[in-house]
Parts: C-alpha cells; sequence; structure tokens
C-alpha cells in the first residue's frame, strides 16, 4: 500500500503501462507466429501482407518505447530474408 498521493498515483500508472506493454509484446509475437506459419506454408503473398503488418507494428511499439529500435530492426531484417527466400 502507498503512503503517498504520489506513491498511490504512480501505482497506478504502472498498473496501466504494464497491461499496454504487455498488449503490444502479445500482438508482436502473434504476428510473428501468424508469418512464421505462413513462411511455412509457402505462401508468399499472405507472408508479404503479414510482415507488413508486423513492421507497422514493430515501429509503432518503438515509437511508443515499448521495445528499443534495435530489436525491432532486426526482427524485420530477419523475417524479410526469410519472406525473400520463399521465392
Amino acid at each position: 500500500m502507498a503512503n503517498t498521493k504520489s506513491a498511490a498515483k504512480r501505482a497506478r500508472q504502472t498498473i496501466v503501462r504494464t497491461a499496454e506493454n504487455r498488449a503490444a509484446l502479445s500482438a508482436i509475437k502473434t504476428q510473428t507466429k501468424g508469418l512464421s506459419s505462413a513462411i511455412a506454408a509457402g505462401k508468399k503473398e499472405e507472408a508479404a501482407a503479414a510482415l507488413r503488418t508486423l513492421a507497422s507494428t514493430l515501429d509503432k511499439a518503438v515509437k511508443t518505447g515499448r521495445v528499443h529500435k534495435n530489436l525491432a530492426n532486426r526482427k524485420k531484417s530477419r523475417l524479410q530474408k526469410k519472406v525473400a527466400a520463399l521465392a
């Protein structure tokens, strides 16, 4: 239990931010799994569309400070190589 008004506010903010961070990371993981399944099935068009969606989600997560810029760039780069190899 918080002893001061400011500590109580910080506790409330932490709860909200934790939920937002979890939601963003969960969305990234879900989209990554969808992309991986499209790659495994060899569906190039579906994989390309999933990659665009995932790249957008990653960029938004970077913009809001949810994930590090290098992590997003690394994931996008690796997945782009996999999609390009489907040719």
